[in-house]
């Protein structure tokens, strides 16, 4: 298996991540033979996958320039993935040149290519560190150096949750990170369900196996059990609903019935 240049030191290319799976999904460059298979091999069950991380994204897009519109000009983004074109420190300092943006993963490929395509951007940095430790995120020197977390923040957990098993207590991490952060500050999440998925369930389950696989489970929970993750924040208009519902640009009748599959909200901390 030939190593691109790209690939950083001590990277294993012959197992699948997440994050360069979605990267393959969103038409990105930054990934191996071994993502595209298992990207496939998903795709086999789930054929619109591709729609459904376009519309999350698109989400978060919008959901980024409500944030800046709401005056907050500080994002943490943990699980943020391979920088693809459009990420959040793009549309952040597009709408406020002021904002500052902290990108956290645990894919070393994430990493790197955060601190390639960051370079010279002394508003936006990354940190190496995993959502199930918050403590780490929120005590690391890169956080404190960054964000002023006395003062409103946009902590976006956008199509992460789903990789965090129940045994991992995600909601107790949601809840550590939700009391570190200042009153007015905004939860960002969109999450995996069978809900709205236009597919049979048994189907899709196919897809949840190809993840099991590549050992990096795929959680898909019902609304009521994404709706836990806002305990403590009141949700932003209009509630939590499917990725192309929530504040849309444009009237959705032309939408793929794949973008509608999982849940998106906005909470404000009170």
């Amino acid at each position: 298996m030939e190593r691109p240049a790209w690939a950083p030191p001590g990277i294993d290319i012959s197992v699948p991540s997440v994050s360069r799976i979605y990267d393959y999904y969103l038409g990105g460059s930054h990934n191996f033979e071994v993502d595209r298979e298992a990207a496939r091999k998903v795709m086999e069950f789930v054929p619109g996958l591709p729609k459904i991380q376009q519309a999350n994204r698109a989400f978060m897009r919008r959901a980024v320039r409500y944030a800046v519109s709401e005056g907050i000009t500080q994002f943490l983004d943990i699980g943020s993935g391979i920088p693809t074109f459009g990420n959040v420190h793009e549309v952040a300092q597009g709408a406020a040149p002021e904002a500052r943006v902290l990108y956290v993963d645990h894919d070393p490929v994430a990493v790197a290519h955060s601190q390639a395509v960051l370079e010279g951007n002394a508003n936006a940095g990354v940190l190496a560190a995993d959502l199930r430790k918050p403590r780490d995120i929120l005590a690391a020197p890169e956080t404190g150096s960054l964000l002023d977390l006395d003062r409103p923040v946009a902590l976006l957990l956008v199509s992460v949750l789903h990789f965090v098993q129940d045994t991992d207590e995600p909601q107790r991490a949601v809840a550590e990170l939700r009391d570190a952060l200042a009153p007015g500050s905004l939860l960002i999440v969109s999450h995996a369900s069978y809900e709205g998925i236009p597919l049979p369930q048994e189907r899709v389950g196919g897809a949840v196996d190809v993840y099991r696989d590549i050992r990096n489970p795929l959680v898909m929970r019902t609304r009521e059990e994404i709706a836990r993750f806002f305990d403590g924040f009141r949700m932003v208009e209009p509630g939590l609903v499917s990725m192309p519902e929530w504040r849309p640009d444009n009237p959705l009748d032309q939408e793929d019935p794949y973008a509608f599959s999982g849940f998106a909200g906005v909470g404000r901390k009170a």
